[in-house]
Formats: structure tokens, C-alpha cells, sequence
């Protein structure tokens, strides 16, 4: 009766495993489509940046970047099909083309003369070999200046995200470590503008910055209202400083430290990887940012950002494989960032009490 107990345990075990590696399959299989799904834009998007115009004209040209073959046959070019025989496909350079019966030869072994086939050869598939064209990047790159558009985009981003952080840091840091009459209310009221439009936003801001402020055709009205802080990273900042614990002050504040100290050497040490990735969210909102850069720019050429660059390929004639190229241009720098920074991204950090 034991050996049966056990035997029945040791079955029970064996099929909730079972159960456990098929839905964790189910689900790991899940998120691999969805994944594929989520990035077919951006793989379409890289692959044809390295096509040509004539590949995306060719309806039977394939998904990869190819050209279609030739080959070289006694001072003539030659297509190349892709020719059914009883052994298999094969690669034939049409010699003699006729309705009925064709001649091809073999590029791969021309010696063993021409191969008749029986067929109409208007029916068979061009056949392509492998070829990525760097033609695209270098026509962007010789019509558009991407040094001064990156060196535009890096001074709004590099004053901007000072003006931000510093502001973002000091204002959450109020929040979470000072009693302040009426903050509980304050700090809601500041969460709430998260909710307001910004689209709605776009005419009063116009009108203050170009009309009263006269600011427009300059960088002003994109760097200095960052100097007052950004309710989004507020809270952020706010709620991984609240995770840090308060002993830490009270033990600096017996040594003699001030607040100003106190948040320099012991909150902001800790605070890294929310103050990094703060300053990340900041720096690619900005560098994809066109709305409110086409609103005050519009009308300086030398001072726009290179978001711009993606709006100037009808331009330079409307090429998918242009548009594409532009945009892969635009996402290049963004990447390589979030590469170099990945081990602080994120890093243990505190967003709304829980560790991620």
C-alpha cells in the first residue's frame, strides 16, 4: 500500500512538471511571435535601406537585398534563371532563348557546353544573388549636413537635460525628505499635469515665446522652460528617493551635513540609476522630438535638430529606400546610447517602492 502511495506521489510530481514546461513553452513561444511581430517594422526598415530603387521596383526580386545575376559568355551578358531539371533547380544563363526549346549554359561549369530545355523561358524566375548597397548612405550623407544637425540636437540636449535634471533633483527632493505645508496637495496637483495635452498646449506656448518673450528662431523656448522640471521625472525621482532610508540623513545630520550635502553625498550616490535613466528619457525624447522644434525653428535652417533629416527625403526624391535610410540615420545615434548605458538603465531602480 506505501509503494502505492509513493508511486501515485511520484506521478503527481512528474505531470505538474509536465504542466509547468508546457505553459512556461506556451508562453515563452508567445512572447517570441509577438516579438517578431513588434520588430518586422524595424527589420523592413534596415533591410531596404540597403536596397536600390530597381530592387523595389522588381515585383520578383526577394525580401533580402539582391541583384539580379548575369553572367558573361563569350563577350555578351546573360541572364540568369532559375532552370527545373531532373536534378534540381539550377542557375542557367540563357544563350538562345525560343518558345518552345532553349539553350542555357552553366556559369558554374561553362566547359561542359550549352543545355537544351524543353520550355517556354518567360516562364522561369530571375535568379538572384546576395548584394547590400551602401549607395543610399552615402547620397543622404553627401546632401545633408548630419554633423551640424548632431551638433544642434547635442547642444539643446546637453543644456536642456542639465537644466531638467537639476531642477527634476531638487524638486523631488523637497518632496520626499521636507514637510512642506500643503504638499501632499502640491505634489498632486503636479502629478495631474501629466494628463493635460500637450497638443493643446502648442498655441498659448507660441504665442508667449514668439509674441511676448520674442524668442522665436532660437533655442530658447526649447531649453529654458526645462530649467522648471518635468512632473514625469519628478515623480520618478521623488519616488526612489523616498525608498532610501531616512537614518542615512539623520546620521549626516549628527555630523554636521546640510541638506545641500546631504543630497550631494548620500541620495544622489544612491540614486544613480534613476538619475541615469531620468537623463536617457530625456535625451531621446529630445532627440526624436520635431513638433515644438518645427514650431520655433522652422524658419532656421541652421539651428534645426536631426529630426528634421526625416522630413527631407521627398526632397531628394521620394524613395522608399531613402525614407528608410533617413530613419535608420536618426535611430543610429539613440542605439549606440542606450548600448553604452544599458548597465545603468534601469539598474535596481526604485519606481513606484518596488525593486525591478
Amino acid at each position: 500500500m506505501l509503494s502505492k502511495k509513493i508511486h501515485r506521489s511520484d506521478t503527481s510530481t512528474l505531470t505538474l512538471r509536465l504542466w509547468e514546461f508546457t505553459g512556461m513553452a506556451l508562453v515563452n513561444l508567445f512572447v517570441f511571435i509577438l516579438l517578431i511581430v513588434y520588430f518586422s517594422p524595424l527589420t523592413y526598415m534596415v533591410v531596404t535601406s540597403f536596397k536600390t530603387s530597381a530592387e523595389l521596383r522588381d515585383s520578383h526580386a526577394p525580401i533580402w537585398p539582391a541583384e539580379p545575376m548575369t553572367y558573361t559568355y563569350q563577350g555578351k551578358q546573360l541572364d540568369v534563371y532559375q532552370v527545373p531539371t531532373e536534378h534540381g533547380t539550377r542557375n542557367l544563363a540563357l544563350v538562345k532563348p525560343s518558345r518552345k526549346s532553349s539553350e542555357f549554359i552553366d556559369p558554374a561549369h561553362p566547359e561542359a557546353g550549352l543545355i537544351t530545355w524543353q520550355g517556354f523561358w518567360r516562364a522561369l524566375n530571375r535568379a538572384y544573388a546576395p548584394k547590400f548597397t551602401l549607395d543610399n548612405f552615402v547620397k543622404l550623407w553627401k546632401q545633408i549636413d548630419y554633423p551640424q544637425y548632431v551638433k544642434n540636437t547635442m547642444t539643446i540636449v546637453l543644456i536642456g537635460g542639465l537644466g531638467v535634471l537639476l531642477s527634476s533633483i531638487a524638486v523631488a527632493y523637497g518632496f520626499s525628505r521636507f514637510r512642506i505645508p500643503g504638499g501632499k496637495y502640491l505634489f498632486i496637483l503636479l502629478i495631474a499635469t501629466i494628463m493635460i495635452p500637450e497638443s493643446i498646449l502648442l498655441i498659448p506656448s507660441f504665442v508667449i515665446f514668439t509674441q511676448v518673450l520674442k524668442w522665436g528662431g532660437s533655442y530658447l523656448p526649447l531649453i529654458v522652460p526645462q530649467f522648471f522640471g518635468s512632473a514625469v521625472y519628478i515623480f520618478l525621482l521623488r519616488q526612489n528617493f523616498r525608498s532610501i532610508p531616512r537614518d542615512l540623513d539623520e546620521a549626516a545630520m549628527l555630523d554636521g551635513a546640510s541638506p545641500l550635502r546631504i543630497l550631494i553625498s548620500i541620495i544622489l550616490p544612491q540614486s544613480i540609476p534613476a538619475v541615469t535613466t531620468v537623463a536617457l528619457l530625456y535625451f531621446f525624447n529630445t532627440w526624436n522630438e520635431l513638433r515644438l522644434s518645427s514650431l520655433f525653428l522652422g524658419t532656421r535652417q541652421d539651428l534645426k535638430t536631426i529630426a528634421f533629416t526625416s522630413q527631407y527625403s521627398p526632397a531628394y526624391g521620394f524613395t522608399p529606400e531613402l525614407l528608410q535610410t533617413s530613419t535608420l540615420f536618426l535611430l543610429v545615434v539613440p542605439i549606440i546610447v542606450l548600448f553604452l548605458s544599458q548597465r545603468f538603465f534601469m539598474q535596481d531602480m526604485v519606481i513606484t517602492g518596488l525593486e525591478k
